[in-house]
């Protein structure tokens, strides 16, 4: 049962409990074993990698790389309708993408100085889709799209095989939906390792993208911090919903957007923050009543068990409470949603009213599901079309314009004592005035 606290009964320490993460396995013992997977990929390259597959997947493999056959032969496993949903998930990201496109930026800060920015794709990306409990191409669809739209010339995906051996076939056509031709069949830490040094079979990448478990995360973490390594898209954790209801909203509504979250994995943390107690005590008993004719309910069980209902004063306060836990999925179901928006300082995303469920987010309104988690809302946004490009500045200036804005740059130099910067200046200055 979802445990039900009421806000102005807690003090300021059982508050903090109140709006506290599961903790997150970024143990010592994972970042050292992490570690030990990282130098054994680097040294032994792809024999490691078939090695670790068999280790942690169950399966030998005869080769990483999914081949044209296996290519080919996945759209057979998928029905039309699945393939169909897959493409309409794809055309809606890509609308949503492509518009967040910059234009080049060029104009004079001063006569004679110009001031430029312009935009560069990444040369190499790595995309990890996972495929523990559950097979993600909608994590591809996520990844693959702005990396495409980018113009990003190399995207390598790594994806960790099935029992029989191949790619799970939705993550292969979504794959194909998303002109994505090199896959691997390798997971976890090893996979992040690959891509972050290379192997015989796995070209280096600069960055590398996508969810993933500790193990993952924590090796994510090691390689963006080594300068051979690779850099990475956000620090996440679990997934997580925060819903923000007042009694005009439905409590299996409420219920059914808790769960969905819920059933990522044990630690993942679905939260209700209300004005109403009424509404509070009808959802926990749908949360119960729902989570019991669902599949996932061993994981429900426990990360339920992490979860709660607060009962706040006020909506002013719930929005406080929300903005202070700044969940990586925040859903407002009040009579005024939109009113509420311009509240909302830390969210990943936000669904506003009645009729936007979470799931719509996570697979096809558009929108990127990579979001920041366990409270980066609060510094990090989510996933989109400028994390797979680099934005470059260039500044052009006439004799005219070195002439008038020189000194102030001499002038600082000196300021901060360093010579040789105003020597750079100076002896540009003197030339224009005294030209050999």
């Amino acid at each position: 049962m979802m445990r039900i606290l009421y806000w102005q009964e807690l003090d300021a320490a059982q508050r903090g409990a109140a709006l506290a993460r599961p903790a997150f396995a970024a143990r010592s013992d994972i970042a050292a074993v992490v570690t030990e997977l990282i130098a054994t990929v680097r040294a032994e390259g792809d024999a490691a990698l078939l090695r670790l597959t068999e280790r942690f997947d169950g399966v030998l493999l005869d080769s990483l790389a999914v081949g044209p056959a296996e290519f080919a032969g996945a759209r057979s496993h998928l029905t039309p309708v699945q393939i169909a949903a897959l493409t309409r998930a794809v055309e809606n990201v890509e609308k949503f993408h492509a518009a967040q496109q910059l234009p080049p930026l060029s104009l004079e800060t001063s006569p004679g100085v110009r001031c430029e920015r312009i935009s560069r794709p990444i040369g190499a990306v790595g995309l990890y889709v996972p495929a523990g409990t559950a097979p993600l191409p909608s994590a591809v669809v996520m990844l693959g799209v702005p990396a495409r739209l980018a113009g990003c010339p190399r995207r390598v995906l790594c994806t960790p095989p099935a029992r029989n051996g191949g790619a799970h076939p939705a993550v292969l056509v979504a794959a194909q939906l998303c002109g994505i031709e090199t896959v691997f069949k390798v997971g976890g830490a090893q996979a992040i390792a690959a891509l972050a040094y290379g192997t015989a079979s796995l070209p280096k990448v600069d960055k590398i993208f996508g969810p993933g478990n500790a193990w993952v995360t924590a090796a994510k973490q090691q390689v963006a911090a080594d300068p051979d390594g690779a850099a990475v898209d956000m620090p996440a954790g679990p997934s997580e919903v925060l819903v923000l209801a007042d009694d005009s909203a439905r409590p299996d509504f409420v219920a059914a957007d808790l769960l969905a979250q819920a059933e990522h994995d044990p630690q993942s943390q679905a939260l209700l923050v209300t004005p109403s107690a009424q509404l509070a005590i009808e959802v926990a008993a749908a949360v119960e009543q729902q989570m019991a004719t669902l599949s996932r309910h061993a994981i429900l069980v426990k990360s339920i068990a992490a979860s709660r209902c607060i009962v706040v004063p006020d909506l002013k306060t719930a929005i406080q409470v929300s903005n202070d836990y700044a969940p990586e999925h925040l859903l407002l179901q009040v009579r005024q949603a939109r009113a509420c928006l311009s509240q909302i300082r830390n969210a990943g995303s936000v669904f506003l009213g009645d009729w936007s469920p979470e799931p719509l987010g996570d697979y096809c309104s558009g929108t990127n599901h990579v979001l920041p988690t366990y409270g980066y809302a609060r510094a990090y946004s989510g996933l989109s079309l400028l994390d797979f490009s680099k934005r470059i500045t260039v500044q052009e200036l006439t004799p005219a314009g070195l002439r008038e804005l020189g000194p102030v740059a001499a002038t600082l130099a000196h300021l901060e004592g360093l010579d040789a910067h105003a020597a750079a200046v100076e002896r540009r200055l003197s030339a224009l005035e005294n030209p050999s």
